[in-house]
């Protein structure tokens, strides 16, 4: 019988007295009652639950904040039933007084002896975390958020942790001390694990009716229940016998039962301009049950951990963009149905995508799956570029596989396409699948009647060809089945978008050119990403964004003419620039457009004889693309060449131009031509019309017309080596040097 019945194990046997001495000693019996009850506690107070904390040798006074608060139970006087039906309290108040009495004794035995036996294991605890230093143990320091090596541009401490949320700390240190917080845990774990059955037992009986009315679960304050992660990974690295850890965890058990986590994989869903939250692709976790990895297509057995941004959708683009860039949003895990992520990505997007299965044992699975538990209620900051869905992946592999330290492998900015080669790179792929999206389903049957018809000898009308095009944007083919639980065989080949294919994101250059009677040299650096002269291999076709980019140029002016540009000018620097090309002829929906940001160096032509200027321009573009060529066989591309007609309107402002801005409107005109695997060209007319406002100078002019033919012509030499020829001529009778020509070596790394 536990301590805790003792206490209500009352003897209610009457006792034989005499008939003379009833009457004195009934009376001498209730004085010595009342005045026993004088001495007593309130019945309210009787039973207490104590604080689970113990003091440590040194005063780690954070174990204490997560101590239980006392528990009181409610307590009724007992009474006994005499044979003649009446009711009276009787002699038992004192044998109850005795039993208490008798059975506190036992209980601080109990607590003595369990004290002891904590302490003796949590010496035995503290010196092998001593001898193996593992408060500084990579594992630690990950599973509390201590990025230890990861390179960042936003100022994380090495010695802290990112998460400022007490409750993920059991010590009030923990968020500066692993050495502390892993004391605490230690602390936390030999209370739990010498705690007595019946104590046990009587301290879930009592939390139970104390939590009764606020719907909490007795075991949820338990260290197993809150850091199973941690707390599995500390009983394994000591070698602790988890027998003696036995607390209910009924909503973590919930949860991993509803997850069922047997398999993880990495599903990559392109690049997708359209939305341009959705510029640099998307990473997210799929989770697989036994039933869903006996047979993958069954889908519905999956779940998908999606790691993005908490933003607001009432703020502008602007400000959504510029939150999540400084860490204006929170984080937000979302653990959703697989079938619904994926169907977003498929139907709604139209967007390709590329699973692949990560090679970790079951073992690294539960433990990940414990480490989400743990995490995902935290509210850290959203940072687009470095703390997003990419690095969240790379982060929780980096907590069950401490010696590769996946994430500071990367560059301060984490893309998903890098995360994927990463891990192609170490080896943790095990599988690949390809699932194409609906518009590509669609292009591949425009394909297949094309390749048809072309073979009979057959050519449709204009209007024949347009009505196939609506006809197959209208049809709903898509991988996923009707019922939306089952994946579909993939019926098309492959396309050449897989993102371990595409070349690295950063590129270096030098240039060697000249530009009128001038020679120069230019020195460029790319952070990202890709152009339409790049290398089209694990991309989206006609894939055209740019973003942090800048151009040094180096002039040789010595000659004897006149208007010399300085010797060394800032060329370029570019924020964003990029293209969406949605051919209308194409069974892919959206539209054609392009926008840039950017500085560059212009000759307006509003006066004779100037000179260049580094001015700030934005620009947008919207229009048509057309698809022409003879795609893949037996794949979902559209044709590889394509033209484009765009209407364009530009503004720039800056201190050399003539009223120190300019505005213009006009037709950008252009085709891109696939020659073969390693050579393609580009030709582009610009036919802009500038206005800088009316002018007092009669040389001045205010509005004139400014065309600018291009050409650029790439070879590839290999996957991070290119040569690539530009030239470019500006049909401006006011400027004095209207040719550029540049060949380029082009280094990707």
């Amino acid at each position: 019988m536990s301590i805790y019945s003792n206490l209500f194990a009352i003897d209610c046997t009457p006792t034989s007295i005499g008939r003379r001495a009833r009457l004195p000693l009934t009376i001498a019996g209730l004085l010595l009652t009342a005045q026993a009850q004088a001495f007593l506690p309130t019945p309210a107070s009787l039973v207490t639950t104590g604080e689970l904390a113990l003091d440590t040798a040194d005063n780690n006074s954070a174990s204490k904040s997560q101590s239980a608060e006392p528990t009181l139970m409610a307590y009724t006087e007992p009474v006994v039933a005499e044979s003649n039906n009446t009711i009276k309290p009787s002699i038992v108040s004192n044998t109850a007084v005795t039993s208490r009495t008798s059975n506190n004794q036992s209980a601080n035995n109990t607590n003595s002896d369990n004290g002891a036996k904590t302490q003796q294991l949590l010496a035995s605890w503290r010196t092998q975390a001593k001898t193996k230093n593992l408060a500084q143990h990579i594992t630690w320091q990950r599973l509390l958020y201590f990025f230890d090596d990861q390179k960042n541009l936003i100022g994380k401490k090495k010695d802290s942790s990112i998460v400022d949320d007490a409750a993920f700390f059991l010590s009030k240190n923990g968020q500066h001390d692993s050495a502390a917080e892993l004391d605490a845990l230690l602390v936390a774990l030999a209370d739990e694990m010498t705690t007595t059955p019946d104590n046990s037992t009587a301290n879930n009986k009592l939390s139970n009716r104390a939590t009764k009315n606020s719907g909490q679960n007795s075991g949820q304050n338990s260290v197993l229940c809150r850091f199973p992660a941690r707390v599995q990974w500390l009983t394994d690295t000591l070698n602790i016998d988890k027998s003696g850890l036995q607390v209910d965890c009924p909503e973590l058990k919930d949860w991993m039962q509803k997850l069922a986590p047997e398999q993880l994989s990495i599903m990559f869903a392109q690049e997708y301009l359209d939305n341009p939250i959705s510029a640099f692709a998307h990473t997210l976790l799929r989770i697989d049950s036994k039933a869903s990895v006996a047979d993958p297509s069954q889908i519905h057995h999956a779940v998908a951990l999606n790691y993005t941004v908490g933003g607001d959708a009432t703020d502008s683009f602007l400000v959504y963009a510029i939150k999540s860039m400084t860490g204006g949003y929170d984080n937000l895990i979302e653990i959703d149905s697989y079938p619904e992520k994926l169907a977003k990505y498929l139907q709604e997007d139209e967007r390709d995508a590329w699973t692949y299965q990560l090679d970790l044992t079951p073992a690294e699975v539960q433990q990940i799956m414990l480490h989400v538990w743990e995490t995902k209620d935290l509210k850290l900051p959203y940072y687009f570029t470095t703390d997003n869905c990419a690095s969240e992946v790379l982060r929780l592999i980096d907590v069950v596989r401490p010696q590769q330290h996946l994430l500071s492998r990367l560059p301060y900015a984490v893309i998903p396409s890098d995360v994927v080669q990463l891990l192609n790179s170490e080896g943790l792929l095990a599988s690949t699948n390809y699932t194409p999206a609906d518009s590509t389903l669609r292009q591949a049957q425009l394909n297949k009647v094309k390749e048809q018809r072309e073979q009979l000898g057959y050519h449709n009308s204009a209007k024949q060809t347009l009505n196939e095009i609506k006809s197959a944007q209208l049809n709903p083919t898509s991988s996923i089945a009707a019922d939306g639980k089952t994946l579909l065989p993939r019926r098309i080949a492959v396309a050449d978008n897989n993102p371990i294919d595409r070349h690295p994101l950063q590129l270096g250059f030098i240039g060697l050119g000249q530009r009128g009677y001038n020679n120069y040299i230019d020195l460029g650096l790319r952070a990202g990403y890709h152009d339409t002269l790049d290398r089209p291999s694990g991309f989206p076709q006609f894939f055209d964004l740019e973003g942090a980019a800048a151009t040094l140029r180096l002039y040789d002016t010595d000659n004897d003419k006149a208007n010399q540009p300085s010797s060394m000018v800032l060329q370029n620097v570019t924020l964003v620039r990029g293209r969406s090309f949605n051919p209308v002829n194409s069974a892919k929906k959206g539209k054609t457009w392009g926008a840039s940001i950017e500085a560059t160096r212009v000759n307006d032509g509003s006066q004779q004889e100037g000179s260049d200027h580094l001015v700030g321009s934005l620009g947008y573009e919207t229009g048509w693309s057309w698809a022409f060529g003879t795609p893949s066989a037996g794949t979902g591309e559209m044709p590889p060449q394509l033209c484009y007609t765009l209407l364009a309107g530009t503004a720039q402002a800056g201190r050399g131009i003539n009223k120190g801005y300019r505005v213009g409107a006009g037709v950008n005109a252009g085709c891109r031509y696939q020659i073969n695997n390693q050579l393609r060209a580009q030709a582009e007319l610009q036919l802009p019309y500038w206005y800088h406002g009316s002018s007092d100078e009669s040389n001045a002019r205010g509005h004139y017309w400014q065309p600018i033919s291009t050409l650029g012509l790439q070879y590839d030499i290999d996957k991070k080596q290119a040569l690539r020829l530009n030239a470019n001529y500006e049909w401006q009778d006011r400027i004095d040097a209207k040719e550029d020509i540049q060949l380029s070596y082009r280094r990707y790394f």
